[in-house]
């Protein structure tokens, strides 16, 4: 793998611009916390996982660039910064959990100088990169025994090394089954209206020589009535304590196609994809994004000038249609409230 989705050079966050993807492979090097802010917003940088790495490592060049001679007056512009972070994307918790571990840097090493601070953030951000690679790679681990040989999966969106530090959570699993020997065919929804599927997934796993076939989005029922696909494998955007999962439109739609006809769907995330403070998937904010998203993809106007549109970036998919949540720790399943326990535990 000789692509990376973001990481730090010369004191500058570097990203592999995704929009640009697959045509072009362009980084974009941001010198300041806005600029960090800004690829997150405009999704020169996607994916749960790596959203929060790039915010982490967006916080620490902040840090490094504020002028400031107090330490009290540093806090007050940190505090900013982290709020930016924090406003440019509502559905992904690893932002928040990213963010939140940046601001304890800070709170636990009062009486510090500004140098020091900046240090300690810098090596928090590069920390968080380094595990999440790690944690990426168990997940992997942990999943690569649902995957038999011969086994055709369904996945959606991209939930690969692009959209994490490295590696990749949904495609993680499937990449450790390749590593370890297994003959498997990955199915690739295109995942509008970004086409995040066509774009990213099939580019990815071309790349690494692992066998993909495109399709679009409403051919999903079709293959699982043949009976090509055998198991769906989807990241996730937050996962709820009762493990409802948010993840990319459409997403719910598959779940219900797949219980339909007895085939397990199987989501992977991180422990930082959780958020427990939510009883349900109802309680999760759910993005909406641009119209021009769905009425103008590639800048070509495909819709009748002024329709109206809806655009959710994300759908929650109810816990009932879920097999099991594979994660760093282990793997989660019914009843979900406790097995979760057990992880956090």
């Amino acid at each position: 793998m000789k692509y990376e989705a973001v990481t730090w050079r010369r004191d500058k966050v570097v990203m592999l611009d995704q929009r640009r993807l697959p045509t072009e492979e362009i980084y974009v090097k941001c010198d300041g916390p806005g600029e960090v802010a800004e690829a997150i917003r405009n999704m020169t940088i996607r994916g749960a996982p790596a959203i929060g790495v790039a915010a982490a490592m967006g916080i620490a060049l902040g840090a490094m660039k504020l002028r400031v001679k107090s330490v009290g007056r540093f806090k007050e512009e940190f505090e900013g910064i982290c709020r930016m972070m924090m406003e440019t994307r509502p559905t992904a918790a690893n932002l928040s959990w990213a963010v939140q571990r940046m601001e304890t840097v800070v709170r636990g090493h009062e009486g510090e100088g500004l140098d020091e601070l900046r240090r300690f953030l810098k090596s928090e951000a590069m920390a968080i990169r380094e595990m999440d690679i790690e944690v990426n790679r168990r997940i992997g681990h942990n999943g690569k025994r649902y995957i038999r040989n011969g086994s055709a999966i369904l996945t959606h969106c991209n939930a690969g090394a692009l959209a994490t530090a490295g590696y990749g959570t949904a495609l993680g699993v499937i990449r450790a089954a390749h590593e370890e020997g297994k003959d498997l065919e990955v199915y690739a929804c295109e995942t509008r209206p970004r086409f995040q599927g066509a774009r990213l997934t099939a580019w990815e796993l071309d790349k690494e020589g692992i066998p993909v076939t495109l399709i679009t989005d409403g051919m999903s029922g079709y293959l699982m009535s043949k009976g090509v696909i055998h198991m769906v494998i989807v990241g996730a955007d937050r996962i709820s304590a009762n493990g409802d999962v948010a993840n990319k439109i459409g997403t719910y739609s598959l779940a219900i196609l797949a219980k339909a006809h007895g085939i397990p769907f199987y989501v992977a995330a991180p422990l930082s994809t959780f958020d427990l403070s939510l009883g349900t998937g109802d309680e999760i904010p759910i993005e909406e994004r641009d119209s021009r998203e769905v009425t103008h993809p590639f800048g070509t106007q495909i819709a009748p000038e002024g329709v109206r549109v809806w655009n959710p970036a994300f759908d929650v998919t109810p816990q009932q249609y879920v097999t099991a949540i594979i994660t760093e720790r282990g793997v989660a399943q019914e009843p979900f409230e406790a097995s979760l326990r057990d992880l956090f535990s």
